[in-house]
């Protein structure tokens, strides 16, 4: 006679809620202990959603609710629910752990704080300003890598137009590089009082960002007997890999 397929029980694999108010949870290794109340504080938010009847987790072998993500902000969470602490460092961090759990109103404080702020308000609204800022992006590090073979560093030339009349005189300045023009990054033009600096040091953050150690050094283009004027559109962005 041939036994039935062994199916374990929705108790064995989702817990129920505890009988007691408190809550012991294991996020991605980190333990922590709050309140029920705490984790439902916010009804909309992804926490409460989890910790609604039934649970929406699995545990850990010692029966502690399990949360699958990195747990290294995570008390910065909870301290906002318990007392609306905001954090004193680590703001992007825990901003993404707010928006992951869905808690709007640490969101919208954390968004209005300064760090933030100037990141969403100022930065950011410049680069949206900027053609194709995140894919040229891409493309540097989709060259750097790809030229970092038996390498130190890696150079790749880019090319940033500030305004539309840098646009048009876009042909003559390419054509007056002794180097491979096919592999020039151009940025711009853009519309935003911000300088050719403020777009350079965007690039080295936003590539720092990712791990890479870069440096932008102005590459200089000699003026030839056959031209009437120089152009210091270009740059030389070196990817130094170690």
């Amino acid at each position: 006679m041939s036994l039935p397929d062994y199916k374990p029980s929705e108790k064995q694999s989702l817990p129920t809620l505890p009988h007691s108010p408190v809550v012991q949870l294991n996020v991605g290794g980190h333990l922590f202990s709050t309140a029920l109340s705490t984790l439902r504080k916010h009804p909309d938010s992804r926490l409460a959603e989890l910790f609604s009847s039934p649970p929406k987790l699995r545990s850990d072998p010692l029966g502690r609710y399990f949360i699958d993500r990195d747990g290294s902000h995570f008390g910065a969470i909870l301290d906002f629910l318990r007392s609306d602490c905001l954090p004193t460092h680590s703001t992007k961090e825990v901003h993404r752990e707010a928006v992951y759990y869905n808690i709007r109103p640490l969101v919208k404080l954390l968004e209005e704080s300064p760090p933030l702020f100037g990141e969403l308000v100022g930065r950011q609204q410049f680069l949206s300003r900027v053609p194709h800022y995140r894919e040229n992006i891409e493309v540097l590090i989709r060259i750097a890598r790809a030229e970092a073979i038996a390498a130190r560093q890696s150079t790749i030339m880019i090319c940033v137009l500030r305004t539309e009349e840098d646009l048009g005189l876009y042909d003559n300045a390419i054509n007056s590089l002794e180097s491979n023009k096919e592999s020039v990054v151009t940025f711009g033009p853009w519309k935003a009082a911000l300088s050719v600096k403020d777009l350079l040091d965007c690039v080295k953050l936003d590539i720092e960002s990712q791990g890479y150690s870069v440096s932008i050094q102005r590459h200089a283009v000699e003026r030839s007997f056959l031209s009437t004027r120089s152009y210091d559109y270009f740059h030389k962005l070196i990817f130094t890999w170690w």
